[in-house]
């Protein structure tokens, strides 16, 4: 594993320590890197009205765009789940939004968990600006 990818997976894990989760109490992160290796950390942040939530991932995403940023090389999604992580559908949605179906994602589960995949593999069958 290459340093740099040892960091994003770093940056993932601490994320957890800051998700705001005080009714689910199940934290996420997440560490985006664009293509510039620019480094975007995501955590979830719940709400009391639960519709209002926002996922890690998302998080990681809206920030990196709300600073212009529009190309991504690689995403990790780290959760205390006994497999690695999965993200759900929105956030996937998102990731076809932003990225390119090969782009790679490692998501990460707790006792050294870890899955290898990529945005089209999480979502095969995207709703895309094609479909317009």
């Amino acid at each position: 594993m290459t340093t740099a990818k040892q960091e994003w997976l770093d940056v993932a894990l601490k994320a957890l320590d800051h998700a705001y989760v005080p009714y689910s109490h199940f934290p996420v992160g997440a560490c985006l890197v664009t293509t510039e290796d620019e480094i975007y950390q995501g955590i979830n942040i719940e709400n009391a009205s639960f519709g209002l939530s926002n996922c890690a991932e998302r998080t990681a995403f809206f920030k990196a765009v709300s600073e212009g940023k529009r190309e991504f090389k690689h995403l990790v999604v780290a959760g205390h789940t006994p497999e690695a992580i999965s993200p759900c559908g929105a956030c996937r949605q998102v990731m076809a939004e932003f990225c390119s179906p090969d782009m790679p994602v490692t998501l990460l589960g707790d006792n050294d968990s870890i899955k290898e995949t990529t945005v089209g593999q999480l979502l095969p069958y995207a709703f895309t600006d094609k479909d317009l």
